[in-house]
């Protein structure tokens, strides 16, 4: 008999026991901090699923199978020029509409592709961190001088850690570099541009169907493309069809049916639904399950299934460790989204109390807090416009705008998974620590 994993069986029993048998469901604050959990899944599962991850699931598809290796290492490897790597990893999150979690798949692709750490890193930290809808946001609602330090702040932040985190781990990285050199990428199988179009087709369909709504006061462009963003994403998505058939050799029958299929899911859901919000998941859903199907079924060309597997495989890999972090984050932080706002165990107020004012304390406890909490693809401007109203001060609001979108307690979780304890502690550390120094800087130039 294994003594010790008897005894961790009884450890976990004793435990779990204890849990239940001491919950204090007489607590106000407890109960209210699992209302939070319930709701943050809830929305999480509703708004974030089906609309951000699905999609990214099988933009990272792409890249893990149709995007040569040969491709990556041009650009991330660890023998590319870091200028290139780092200029394409800092501002590739200007044409992503992605928060810390949704991006998550797109990393780990490009990751085990063969990118540099350091590349790699700057590329995780800019995708939420400088999407061109959360500037304009941030500029628009927090004013023009905090849109201009966000930016700045987030394309530095980028290459400073990515270079940072290389030199850290220098010798792993110089291990890949002469590893990198006796690899020989196979021969492209199509054209970069037939690559590109499929590739950024899906990306145009995540940035627009989370285009999020103008503020009251918006007109112009953005509300124009957020009126009509279903028709955007209709159009992208016919040519997505379109690249289907003539770039992947898909049946023109198979996918004719699956988009007459969608269209009338459209219909029964726009007709049957009442819930506003929920009328683009049922055709949303109904598309990707026919691509899935349509892949899995396709005998002749063995990328496509391959696609449909790679996708599923990074499903597997970050759904888990996202649940959980969500679960966490609600029960301690609590659920602010739309007009919802239910506190968690550590309550609002004491987190509003402590960034008052502009000292390193509370450009840390900023920075800190908000590296813990999930931020959804732009409501991190309207929560910190709520803060700002309850006496926040403006250096920790650049500091919660610099380490929250970017972080999250769900996204650590995958980060460890996929780079392991050391890296994504020094990472998570530098993200935290920058953003306390910038955010005290900024909010002594502003006063």
């Amino acid at each position: 008999m294994d003594k010790k994993k008897e005894l961790r069986i009884l450890f976990w029993t004793v435990a779990v026991f204890a849990a239940a048998f001491f919950l204090p469901l007489q607590s106000e604050r407890f109960m209210t901090a699992i209302d939070a959990t319930l709701d943050l899944v809830k929305w999480y599962a509703r708004e974030h699923v089906v609309l951000c991850l699905l999609p990214a699931f099988f933009i990272a598809g792409i890249i893990s199978v149709f995007v040569s290796q040969g491709s990556v290492l041009k650009y991330f490897g660890a023998n590319a020029k870091k200028w290139l790597s780092y200029t394409v990893a800092s501002v590739s999150g200007a044409i992503l509409a992605v928060c810390s979690c949704t991006i998550l798949p797109l990393f780990t692709s490009i990751y085990k592709r063969g990118a540099g750490l350091g590349p790699a890193v700057a590329f995780l930290y800019s995708g939420p961190a400088i999407s061109i809808l959360s500037i304009i946001l941030t500029a628009r609602i927090l004013g023009i001088e905090m849109g201009v330090a966000r930016t700045v702040g987030a394309i530095v932040f980028s290459i400073v850690i990515g270079l940072v985190m290389s030199f850290i781990f220098r010798k792993e990285e110089k291990a890949k570099k002469e590893e990198q050199m006796n690899i020989v990428p196979p021969p492209e199988k199509r054209p970069m541009w037939q690559t590109s179009l499929h590739f950024f087709t899906f990306v145009l369909i995540l940035v627009f169907a989370n285009w999020g709504a103008p503020s009251a006061e918006g007109s112009g462009v953005w509300s124009a493309i957020y009126t009509h963003k279903w028709y955007i994403v209709g159009a992208f998505s016919l040519l997505m069809c379109w690249s289907l058939v003539k770039i992947l050799k898909l049946p023109l029958l198979w996918v004719a049916a699956s988009a007459l299929l969608t269209g009338i899911s459209v219909w029964v859901s726009a007709t049957f639904i009442g819930n506003a919000k929920l009328v683009p998941i049922i055709p949303i859903i109904v598309a990707i399950a026919s691509l899935a199907t349509m892949l899995m079924c396709d005998r002749k060309n063995g990328e496509n299934r391959d696609w449909a597997m790679a996708s599923w495989g990074f499903a597997k890999q970050i759904l888990p460790l996202l649940g959980a972090g969500v679960v966490t984050a609600g029960f301690l932080l609590g659920s602010t989204h739309d007009s919802t706002s239910i506190a968690g165990v550590i309550p609002n107020e004491w987190i509003q109390w402590a960034v008052g004012g502009n000292s390193l304390l509370s450009n840390f406890f900023a920075s800190f807090t908000g590296a813990f909490m999930y931020f959804a693809t732009l409501t991190e401007v309207p929560i910190i416009q709520g803060l700002l109203a309850s006496g926040m001060g403006k250096g920790p609001a650049l500091a919660l705008l610099l380490a929250g979108p970017s972080l999250s307690l769900p996204n650590m979780l995958v980060i460890h998974g996929v780079m392991g304890t050391k890296k994504t502690v020094i990472y998570v550390s530098l993200v935290i620590v920058m953003a306390t120094i910038a955010g005290y800087v900024f909010g002594n130039f502003i006063s």
